[in-house]
C-alpha cells in the first residue's frame, strides 16, 4: 500500500515527488516508459529560475528527477492502463501487468500540443518548430517566423512574438479569426504583423543540415501552392491534455482538462491534480513545477486528518 503514488514525470510529477519525499510520506511516481514531460523536447530552456546560462530541457528534467530520488522517491516506468478512483485505497493498473493500491494519487499526466502532422515536423521541434512563444521566442529576435492558427492561443503568440521578431505571419485556414475581437484588435495592431488567410502548410522545407528553411502554403480555395521562407514557425492550434483515463471518475471541462478546487483537489477526496493536465492557460514549467508543490502539500494536508 503506497501512501502517495504520482501519476505523471514532468515538472508537475518531478516537483510533487520532490515535496512529498522531503514529508517522509514516500512517494512513489509511474513515469511511464518516455519520462520528462514536453519539456525532453526542448533544446534550452532560459526562463526557468536559478539558472544563469541555458540548460536544456532533458537536462533539467534529469536533475528533477534525481533530487527526487535522493530524497526517497521511487520510479516505475510501467505505462498506466485502467485506474480505479470509485474509493480508497485507489488501484492503478499497468502495462506490466501490476496492481498498485495508493491512500492517494496525484496526477500529473500533462497535455501535449496538437501539431500539423506533416512528415519531418516532429524531428525539427526545437530546430524551428515551437509550440511555445514564451518559451522559445528569445531565439527568433530579430528573424521571421509563421504562427500557425486563429484562436486566442495563436494570437497570443503572435502578440508575443511581435514585440520580438522581426516580422509576423499569422497563417490561418479559415477567412476570419475565432479569436476575441480585443486579441484581434491586439495582434492586427502591430506593423510587422501579417495575416494570409484560407490557407495551410503543406511541406516542411529544411536545409542540408536539418534545420528549417521555409515552408510550402497551400491556399484552401484554388488549391495554388507557394513557397514562404521563414526562421521559425510556432504551432498553436490547441493543445490535447492527458485525462482521458480519468474522465469515468474526474470532473473535466469541456476542453478535457481536470477541474481542481482549493489548490489542487479534484471532485474526489484524496485525489490531486497538477500541471498542463490542469492550466490551460499558462503552460510553463515553472507554474507547473508550483503546482506540483501545491499538490504535494495539500496531500500532506490531507493524509494527516485521515
Amino acid at each position: 500500500m503506497e501512501k502517495v503514488l504520482i501519476i505523471g514525470a514532468g515538472p508537475a510529477g518531478y516537483t510533487a515527488a520532490i515535496y512529498a519525499a522531503r514529508a517522509n510520506l514516500t512517494p512513489l511516481v509511474i513515469a511511464g516508459p518516455l519520462p520528462g514531460g514536453q519539456l525532453m523536447l526542448t533544446s534550452d530552456v532560459e526562463n526557468y529560475p536559478g539558472f544563469i546560462d541555458p540548460i536544456p530541457g532533458p537536462e533539467l528534467m534529469e536533475a528533477m528527477r534525481q533530487q527526487s530520488e535522493r530524497i526517497g522517491a521511487a520510479y516505475n516506468y510501467a505505462q498506466v492502463t485502467e485506474v480505479d478512483l470509485s474509493k480508497p485505497p485507489f488501484k492503478v493498473w499497468t502495462d506490466s501487468d501490476e496492481m498498485i493500491e495508493s491512500q492517494t494519487v496525484i496526477v500529473c499526466t500533462g497535455a501535449s500540443s496538437r501539431m500539423l502532422d506533416l512528415p519531418g515536423e516532429k524531428e525539427l521541434v526545437g530546430r524551428g518548430i515551437s509550440t511555445c512563444a514564451v518559451c522559445d521566442g528569445f531565439f527568433y529576435k530579430g528573424k521571421d517566423v509563421l504562427v500557425v492558427g486563429g484562436g486566442d492561443s495563436a494570437l497570443e503568440e503572435a502578440s508575443y512574438l511581435a514585440k520580438i521578431a522581426n516580422t509576423v505571419t499569422l497563417i490561418h485556414r479559415r477567412e476570419k479569426f475565432r479569436g476575441s475581437k480585443v486579441m484581434q484588435d491586439r495582434v492586427l495592431s502591430f506593423k510587422n504583423v501579417a495575416v494570409i488567410w484560407n490557407t495551410a502548410i503543406d511541406e516542411i522545407l529544411t536545409l542540408p543540415d536539418g534545420k528549417l528553411n521555409g515552408v510550402i502554403l497551400k491556399d484552401l480555395g484554388n488549391g495554388r501552392k507557394s513557397e514562404k521562407s521563414c526562421d521559425g514557425v510556432f504551432v498553436a492550434i490547441g493543445h490535447i491534455p492527458g485525462t482521458e483515463l480519468f474522465k469515468k471518475w474526474l470532473d473535466l471541462d469541456e476542453e478535457g482538462y481536470i477541474k481542481v478546487q482549493n489548490g489542487t483537489r479534484t471532485n474526489i477526496p484524496g485525489v490531486f491534480a497538477a500541471g498542463d493536465c490542469v492550466d490551460r492557460v499558462y503552460r510553463q514549467a515553472v507554474t507547473a513545477a508550483g503546482m506540483g508543490c501545491m499538490a504535494a502539500l495539500d496531500c500532506e494536508r490531507y493524509l494527516s486528518f485521515i
